[in-house]
């Protein structure tokens, strides 16, 4: 059932994005908007990790240098069934954790030193093993893709406003698109449905 919600509420989103490209720019700009979220899911795909991985400068270490944290992660791991991901500390009292990486295989374990210093090691090792779960079900992966249209919605919203200001896009797109209340429902509507919509999302995830 949580699969499922999961997929219901992608293709919502997903459906939001069509309906907001439609309006703003017609069918074609349907189409071209669906074309612009595939680009960007693929590049997220991709390199989010890394992404994420340098805006935190996250260093990886191996067996040698954090012993305890890296067999840690490589017995829940074996336990689940997961390839060894690769194991990342960030320098910062902020207690923290999170898994990134687009599949099991390629997958990352990342968590501060504030964490490390705040729980006692079986309180970590359930920290851990809960993100090595959202590896497991690739719940970093919809998290990315979920992300990326709320991110095309939004800036299909931004545009659609900048566009309203200077008066762009009211000849044939306003017919085909539905005028002014499309126009609101691409500025305000959409924007402000996506973020539940991705919210809820996470949630179902994080269960």
């Amino acid at each position: 059932m949580n699969t499922l919600k999961t997929a219901v509420l992608m293709a919502l989103l997903t459906g939001i994005l069509v309906a907001v490209g439609g309006v703003f720019g017609g069918r074609g700009g349907a189409t071209i908007m669906l074309m612009v979220s595939l680009g960007i899911n693929f590049f997220s795909y991709w390199y989010s990790d890394s992404i994420v991985l340098k805006a935190y400068d996250a260093r990886e270490v191996t067996p040698t240098q954090a012993p305890d944290l890296y067999r840690m992660v490589e017995n829940l791991a074996g336990n689940a069934d997961l390839p060894m991901p690769k194991v990342y500390i960030i320098d910062t009292d902020v207690p923290n954790a999170f898994a990134t990486g687009r599949n099991p295989a390629h997958a990352v374990v990342a968590v501060t030193t504030g964490i490390m210093k705040t729980l006692q090691y079986d309180e970590l090792a359930g920290v851990v093993a809960h993100e090595l779960s959202h590896i497991k079900h690739r719940d970093t992966l919809i998290s990315t893709i979920v992300a990326s249209i709320a991110g095309v919605i939004s800036w299909i919203g931004n545009m659609a406003q900048w566009a309203a200001i200077f008066g762009m896009g009211r000849n044939e797109n306003e017919e085909e698109g539905g005028g002014m209340l499309g126009m609101l429902f691409t500025i305000i509507v959409a924007p402000l449905a996506a973020m539940p919509i991705q919210m809820a999302i996470f949630r179902s995830r994080e269960f």
